[in-house]
């Protein structure tokens, strides 16, 4: 009754570039999370941050999507114009949404739902203040456990967003011209991925981690600390946006790591490859291919039950026996996972790290990035996206993995 109702409101919605294709596919995701509220015992769950929005209601608006515990979602909505349906209603102000529930005659959630993590304080009074509920529950991380598991919709997304990513990572080698600097380096790369038609928005959940695109690392400012919690750093070009290039020049026997963001379509696809300027050192080859190896070992035991911290212990597991613990994932800052989810933000659910007992489940897509830093040379590694199927991984990145010497 639900799905039938929901496909109902779709088809009456007037949004442009709406498909019908995708109206179930919006049922779906409001489905799992009306599961989600019933499994909290709450009554209804109150989204308002751009990235739960687009989840919920397929595209970016500004103001609310209110979904109940049962029965059909409500979209207050004020801006852009032109939404139409007979669930949306135009808002100045949020008070207005307790008046349009109780009018319609629904009755206000006695426990709420609401993104604790991502609203201010602020916005927290005074939405409790609108709906006066009992109890409150802070849901950002329980939607992002649902947004962790994805539809075939989003798998097919995700698809297209690595492949579009690989396509332009193929056109890497060509974009190098002797005498380079990283940051030139870095502007004929972001000039690719447009032209293949990357959205260039690098979403990131986190209030205090920011990326443009992404980031090239280029000989030893890759073991250049940054205050962001990204595999690896990278002083940046300004202390305002301490991550990546920061105007090396490109010279031989030094290491170059581009990773991206492959944003093509809302979802993100991750992958990293390392490039070299001329040869590099036997030792930076031998951490290439451990990060295979490894990237490879966790691809066949990340299957649906597996334990997040065990993944990451076999990924350290791998690197001691190889002597080279001292620089995985850092030398003199090393971070703390081999992998992480992906989808509507680069850092999605789970999180390949100690102290997580998060199984894994089917549908999952996760990011492996095993990578080493050289000292004298920078950083050699690889990443990729994978999907959790019954037997292990499917890898849906496929640019060259092998080091390429521009």
């Amino acid at each position: 009754h639900y799905f039938s109702s929901f496909y109902y409101f779709c088809t009456s919605l007037k949004m442009k570039n709406m498909k019908q294709s995708n109206i179930s596919e919006l049922a779906l995701r409001c489905q799992k999370i009306q599961a989600a509220i019933v499994a909290n015992a709450a009554d209804a769950c109150l989204i308002s941050t751009n990235v739960n929005i687009l989840y919920a209601a397929g595209r970016i608006l500004s103001g609310f999507v209110y979904i109940p515990a049962q029965g059909k979602p409500w979209f207050f909505v004020r801006r852009p114009v032109g939404v139409e349906g007979e669930n949306v209603q135009y808002i100045r102000k949020p008070e207005q949404i307790s008046e349009i529930l109780q009018a319609n005659g629904i009755a206000l959630p006695e426990v709420l739902m609401m993104e604790g993590d991502e609203i201010s304080y602020g916005e927290w009074l005074r939405y409790e203040a609108i709906f006066a509920p009992k109890k409150t529950i802070n849901c950002t991380n329980i939607l992002r456990v649902v947004r962790s598991v994805k539809t075939d919709f989003e798998l097919a997304q995700l698809k297209e967003s690595a492949r579009l990513q690989t396509a332009s990572y193929k056109e890497i080698p060509s974009l190098y011209k002797q005498g380079m600097t990283d940051h030139e380096f870095t502007v004929e790369i972001e000039r690719s991925m447009r032209l293949h038609g990357c959205l260039g928005m690098f979403r990131i959940f986190g209030s205090s981690m920011e990326a443009f695109m992404g980031s090239v690392l280029a000989g030893e400012n890759a073991d250049s600390p940054s205050a962001y919690d990204f595999a690896l750093g990278g002083l940046g070009l300004h202390p305002s946006l301490p991550i990546g290039h920061n105007g090396t020049k490109l010279g031989k026997g030094m290491s170059v790591m581009v990773d991206m963001g492959g944003n093509f379509n809302g979802y993100m696809s991750d992958q990293t490859r390392t490039f070299s300027i001329g040869k590099l050192t036997d030792k930076a080859y031998k951490a290439h291919q451990v990060s295979i190896e490894i990237q490879d070992r966790l691809a066949e035991l990340c299957v649906p039950g597996a334990v997040c911290e065990e993944l990451y212990q076999h990924s350290l597991a791998i690197a001691a026996e190889n002597g080279l613990s001292d620089c995985f994932m850092g030398l003199s800052q090393q971070a703390k996972f081999v992998g992480h989810g992906v989808g509507l933000v680069v850092n999605e659910l789970p999180v390949l790290c100690d102290r997580n007992k998060t199984l894994i489940e089917p549908n999952m897509v996760i990011a492996l990035e095993p990578k080493f830093i050289i000292k004298g040379v920078g950083a050699v590694g690889t990443e990729n996206t994978f999907i959790v199927r019954q037997n292990g991984l499917e890898k849906i990145t496929s640019a060259p993995e092998e080091i390429i010497e521009l």
